[in-house]
């Protein structure tokens, strides 16, 4: 006889099927006239529907429904969520990008992000009343790195398209993929530094990532660090990380020249590698994250990965993008610990000053560190304004609850922790979900307010190095800073997407008119258009590459 079975796994799916399709009905509005993605509606969703509000998603039930099983599948969920996208990150990027811009991809890496921690540490101790500055160095640290899923907002979407330049865009897309791994150098300094103050007899690991055993001066304490931290985790990633994608790279060389690959498996090929890195790195306790992107930069060091997936009309990796980001951005917003938001008899946290924390950090975490240094990389960025925007937008986000739940596992639980490490175990997990929660919704309603700033001031789109795309459907809505070439391609200014660095260009003649902005054009429309548009098209270069 039927029964109802209103299990969790039932109301899961329904709710992430439903969500995506009713964002997929209307999402060239939502991504290409109001400029929001995936993350903001569905950490709104799942706020809506998560333990605060109905009630519907609750990760504490699904399974077997143990105890503390939550920490568990967050941290499963955001590893398997970055280290996916960051494959797909590095092989987008054009060929040979870490080396050509490597003095730029290591000040990012190195006095960018050193100058972000300490910035975003102060910040926490001004706020946070009851932390230690080691504390603080924690916490800042979990927060340190550029989410790669946010900032693709920035790098590769619609308003990136029509106002973001390319050079800007890539050391945006290659800053937030690497400095994913490179922010585990400064949060086991601090984790080292922390276990010395403390003078501990017992290891603290749990997962054996970092930590090593007991501590009693600065020198044993960075040894270790040095050893276990930049050797280890840093080094090995990235050695495995270059190996894997390089040996990807000449297997997929090999099968594409015997015509042993089908598309299918070629475009699923950066997803499944990422899979493969998160699981083999998981169990030799190194980086995943650091070696995902490495991985996909050496896939794609030669242009071929991304010229074959172009040529193939690629937009399976692209979808699975989107999945992934319905999914992992659901189940932040079913995950916020809201009612840590207000312990003013522990740790000193309120409303009032997470709300102070967030701005702090907004104005201070990153944008004094571009202004700086932005003069030492001057080939992507090319002034201060361009600076203020690199620097404004670094959101926080999936990165910093993945090493916000890395860092959980490196102490002991708290019954048994010092007064120390439970203030931090208290004060991290608030913190850093509520920083995630603010970044999300300040940047994610960012790119609609800057955009209609740029429409009332009337700037004007970036109309220079187009490329020629093809129409796949009459039904295809008309890429954002594009018109229509003929009845059978697009031709589309400022496209992030670029196999080779001297990837050939198209030098147009267009003037401009309301139709280029339609969402969906018809063949009335493509007739009318044609009388309206001079296109000249010059084949030298396409000749030339071919």
């Amino acid at each position: 006889m039927p029964t109802l079975d209103v299990s969790e796994l039932n109301i899961v799916v329904s709710v992430l099927g439903i969500f995506t399709v009713c964002y997929g009905l209307i999402a060239v509005k939502i991504k290409g006239v109001l400029y929001l993605g995936e993350a903001l509606p569905a950490v709104l969703i799942g706020m809506l529907l998560g333990p605060i509000a109905a009630k519907f998603l609750d990760a504490k039930r699904w399974g077997s429904a143990a105890e503390d099983q939550q920490d568990a599948i967050t941290l499963g969920v955001m590893r398997v969520m970055i280290g996916i996208q960051l494959v797909i990150a590095g092989y987008q990027l054009p060929a040979k990008y870490i080396r050509l811009h490597c003095k730029a991809v290591i000040v990012c890496l190195v006095p960018i992000m050193a100058l972000m921690w300490l910035a975003t540490s102060v910040c926490i101790l001004a706020t946070i009343p009851k932390l230690t500055l080691l504390a603080t160095l924690v916490i800042g640290a979990c927060v340190t790195s550029t989410d790669p899923i946010l900032s693709q907002a920035v790098a590769k979407g619609p308003f990136a398209d029509k106002y973001v330049a390319r050079p800007l865009r890539e050391i945006i897309s290659a800053e937030a993929g690497a400095n994913d791994g490179f922010a585990s150098p400064f949060l086991m300094l601090a984790v080292n530094l922390l276990r010395l103050t403390e003078n501990r007899q017992a290891t603290l690991v749990e997962r054996g990532r970092g930590v090593g055993a007991d501590t009693r001066d600065v020198g044993i304490a960075l040894g270790n660090w040095v050893i276990e931290t930049l050797i280890y985790i840093v080094l090995l990633s990235t050695v495995y990380g270059v190996i894997t994608g390089y040996c990807a790279r000449i297997g997929v060389r090999f099968s594409l020249s015997r015509r042993w690959i089908d598309s299918e498996s070629y475009l699923l090929f950066p997803t499944a590698l990422g899979l493969f890195i998160v699981g083999t790195c998981g169990a030799l306790g190194t980086s995943d994250l650091l070696a995902c992107f490495v991985a996909g930069c050496a896939l794609n060091w030669d242009g071929q990965f991304l010229a074959e997936t172009e040529r193939r009309h690629d937009e399976v990796n692209s979808c699975i993008d989107v999945m992934l980001n319905f999914g992992g951005f659901m189940y932040i917003g079913t995950a916020i610990p809201w009612e840590e938001f207000h312990q003013p008899d522990t740790t000193g946290i309120t409303y009032p000053r997470l709300l102070g924390l967030g701005v702090l950090v907004l104005l201070f975490r990153r944008i004094p560190a571009l202004l700086l240094t932005y003069k030492t990389m001057p080939d992507v960025v090319k002034n201060w304004k361009e600076a203020i925007f690199m620097g404004y937008f670094g959101p926080i986000g999936v990165g910093a609850v993945y090493y916000l739940q890395h860092t959980r596992l490196l102490f002991p639980r708290e019954e048994v922790a010092s007064a120390r490490e439970r203030e931090l175990l208290d004060a991290i997990c608030p913190v850093v979900y509520f920083l995630v929660l603010f970044s999300i919704l300040v940047h994610g309603l960012s790119i609609p307010v800057l955009s209609a700033i740029y429409k009332f001031c009337k700037v004007r789109p970036i109309t220079e190095d187009a490329v020629e795309i093809r129409r796949r459907s009459i039904y295809m809505a008309t890429p954002v800073n594009a018109f229509m070439g003929d009845r059978d391609t697009f031709i589309v200014y400022n496209r992030f997407f670029r196999p080779l660095a001297n990837f050939p260009t198209l030098p147009i003649i267009h003037p401009r008119t309301r139709h280029d902005s339609d969402s969906v054009s018809t063949d009335d429309e493509a007739e009318k258009m044609s009388h309206a548009q001079v296109v000249h098209i010059s084949r030298a270069n396409t000749a030339s590459t071919a």
